[in-house]
């Protein structure tokens, strides 16, 4: 039986906008916003990182909201221990200074409400450290669990709804709650962006470069570029990631490999000679991101930003690994999608393993991208010298991969993907 959503509270609406509605979506990439200012406190040194200690704090605390049935991570100083999960959302409000840029979603029925659009949940493993960045659908039915609401009000369970009905439902910790609730997996962490958000950070970044196989022409988000490399920042890098028209075959599913994208060359850029060699852009976009960013109380400690940088700083690229959860096409519904549980306990035991993920999957699923030929031949590894084996030592065991099911799509930050846009 599906539960009708209880009336949300102050305002808010629960809307479940699907994939055959034209009206536009946020994007959220996201996955490497949160990474963003953890990095950035632990590679400007002490000085920067004191100065957002004090003067940052108070800001990036405001709007804290508590993570509800989680369990807290004890406090200690140094490399964060253990593995943990944060959960980050992009949500559609609709803020004065940024609503003429989306039409009907934020002056038509539906502008009241703020949906989360776009849900990932970030698994940092213990050691070896390695990063799994999951992609939730927006569209995916599912159990809603009782949550407290921004009132203190107690929400009914529900039996299934979309996951992006969770935030009207009871905001930041409802949507971790419910994420953490079909994973089985603890969430210690958990920040959302909202569409100005994001602009204001891209800004910061400077713009990523993003590769098109084909060019883009999306009436409902008003992008248009020509294939090849792009430099996108501000409003055009929310509108390229918001696009589902203008992208493989139009669905959200397509949509997410292309944020995909985004997120890795994002990724690449923040280690880059370029970022980590300028101090003011550092500090611009460390402050940009904790403006921009509502937490969990528990991720509003700069001492807790350092500590989950100082376990991310040395991941390699290929153990950074971008994964579209698994799912179903819903029988109710052809533009809605169910968990598929099966590959999913493949996804969570792999976990569990911290062994290497072995990607059995297309990376573009629903033709959102295409894998990019390489620019340039790959080093070959450096062969060390030969040397005596010292009496009774043993030699550590290879790590062996594990080969994820094919029904889940994804890519690693190592990979080069390219859009595929609609201009064919």
């Amino acid at each position: 039986m599906i539960d009708a959503p209880k009336a949300p509270q102050r305002g808010r609406h629960t809307v479940a906008r699907h994939g055959a509605l034209k009206s536009p979506h946020p994007l959220g990439q996201l996955a490497k916003i949160l990474a963003i200012c953890l990095s950035v406190v632990l590679v400007s040194g002490i000085g920067v990182a004191a100065y957002l200690a004090y003067d940052l704090t108070a800001t990036f605390t405001a709007d804290a909201v508590e993570l509800e049935g989680q369990e807290a991570p004890p406090p200690n100083i140094g490399e964060i221990e253990g593995g943990v999960n944060l959960f980050l959302a992009g949500t559609d409000a609709c803020e004065p200074e940024y609503a003429q840029y989306f039409g009907k979603r934020c002056t038509g029925p539906d502008a009241g409400g703020e949906l989360n659009d776009v849900n990932m949940l970030v698994h940092i493993s213990d050691a070896p450290r390695r990063v799994t960045v999951i992609s939730f659908p927006r569209d995916l039915m599912m159990p809603i669990p009782s949550c407290t609401n921004e009132e203190g009000n107690t929400t009914s369970a529900m039996s299934k709804q979309p996951l992006n009905s969770t935030f009207s439902v009871g905001g930041l910790s409802c949507a971790a709650k419910a994420i953490s609730d079909l994973s089985g997996q603890d969430i210690q962490y958990a920040a959302s962006v909202t569409w100005g958000g994001v602009i204001e950070i891209t800004n910061a970044i400077g713009g990523v470069d993003v590769c098109l196989a084909h060019g883009i022409r999306d009436p409902y988000t008003g992008l248009n570029l020509t294939a090849g490399t792009h430099n996108i920042a501000g409003l055009d890098a929310l509108q390229f990631l918001r696009t589902r028209h203008g992208v493989g075959d139009g669905s959200d599913l397509g949509r997410i490999s292309n944020q995909q994208q985004y997120m890795s060359r994002l990724a690449r850029k923040l280690v880059s000679e370029e970022v980590l060699t300028n101090p003011t852009l550092l500090l611009k976009l460390a402050r940009t991101a904790i403006e921009n960013i509502d937490p969990s109380t528990s991720l509003t400690n700069p001492l807790t930003l350092v500590q989950i940088a100082l376990a991310l700083k040395n991941v390699p690229f290929d153990e950074i690994v971008f994964i579209q959860y698994p799912t179903l096409t819903d029988s109710a519904n052809p533009n809605h999608v169910v968990p598929n549980e099966d590959a999913a306990d493949q996804l969570w035991a792999a976990l569990a393993a911290n062994q290497p993920l072995q990607l059995t999957g297309k990376a573009g699923v629903n033709d959102g991208v295409v894998v990019a030929e390489p620019t340039a031949p790959p080093v070959e590894p450096t062969t060390p010298p030969a040397t005596e084996a010292t009496p009774g030592a043993t030699t550590a065991p290879t790590e062996q991969p594990i080969a994820l099911p094919s029904e889940i799509s994804g890519s690693t930050a190592a990979q080069e993907t390219c859009s595929n846009g609609n201009l064919r």
